[in-house]
């Protein structure tokens, strides 16, 4: 039996191999050029960022399996928190969106993408992103801090996703928001799946059953849960065969097992602080606050 510590060591130790690849490397098979199946997200499941402003191709590893910062409703100011950052992708998206007078902070727990996210963000000359080294189940942020949350294909990475939503709800600001892509399961996943770490590692094994998924986000205390976007997963045969019976491969091809990639959306209860009043805070004579 694989325990939560040995999961997130193996998910480390691929996610350090895929940082010192390049795009075209992880895209080359399902497999990519060193990693095992666990850039199986990067060729499946990925979506195209280059036409989004903010889109820095050096940060862009062809991992993830939504675009949630296009549905973030990331506003001008906004502080936002991008949980599995990676080399910066959705975090550079999210500051063209934050400006200046925002902040990005990302979080990752592979040091070999740390390393990339921040020689990515000397070369574009941002001030205000930063990316640190923490745990998902343990942010290193304080409470209530962030206006937004994004994560993209990561939280599925993540052993306890109760305590990884715990810690969304806390460090985000009352009002404030998530928006999250993830893989999840219509039916329930094959053993041969569900304990493969080359596939936990690739988001597949890990995926739990998207009412699951929506009753644990509720249980963390999120309201307005609504998803944004929902897309099926086609596996091909010759991945899954390695680790399923025919019988299961039947399934899935009759539609009684689907891996599907939702973007899903929530609130954490609570009056939001309106931005012009904190300006208003700042004013220097009476004549600015008229």
């Amino acid at each position: 039996m694989t325990t939560n510590e040995q999961l997130k060591q193996i998910v480390k130790e691929k996610y350090t191999e895929i940082a010192v690849q390049s795009k075209e490397q992880n895209e080359t098979s399902c497999c990519g050029s060193s990693c095992g199946c666990s850039t199986i997200d990067a060729a499946i499941m990925a979506e195209d960022y280059s036409k989004l402003a903010g889109y820095a191709e050096n940060a862009d590893l062809g991992l993830g399996c939504g675009l949630p910062t296009e549905f973030a409703q990331i506003e001008n100011g906004d502080v936002v928190i991008d949980l599995g950052s990676g080399a910066g992708n959705d975090a550079f998206v999210a500051r063209s969106v934050t400006g200046a007078s925002g902040k990005v902070i990302g979080i990752d727990f592979t040091e070999k993408m740390l390393e990339k996210a921040r020689a990515n963000t000397e070369i574009l000359g941002y001030n205000n992103v930063e990316f640190r080294l923490g745990d998902i189940e343990n942010l290193p942020v304080a409470d209530n801090v962030a206006d937004v949350v994004v994560s993209n294909c990561v939280l599925n990475l993540v052993p306890d996703k109760k305590q990884a939503f715990a810690e969304t709800f806390r460090v985000l600001k009352p009002g404030g928001h998530f928006s999250v892509s993830d893989i999840v399961l219509i039916g329930a996943l094959p053993e041969g799946l569900k304990k493969n770490a080359e596939m936990y590692a690739g988001c597949i094994s890990g995926a739990i059953e998207k009412e699951e998924y929506l009753q644990i986000i509720k249980g963390a205390g999120f309201t307005k849960i609504k998803l944004q976007k929902e897309k099926k997963i086609v596996i091909p045969d010759e991945i899954l065969s390695v680790y399923l019976n025919d019988d299961e491969l039947d399934k899935i091809e009759n539609g009684d097992l689907g891996i599907v990639s939702i973007t899903v959306y929530a609130e954490k209860p609570g009056a939001k602080k309106e931005k012009a009043t904190e300006e208003k805070k700042s004013c220097c004579g009476p004549e600015c606050c008229n």
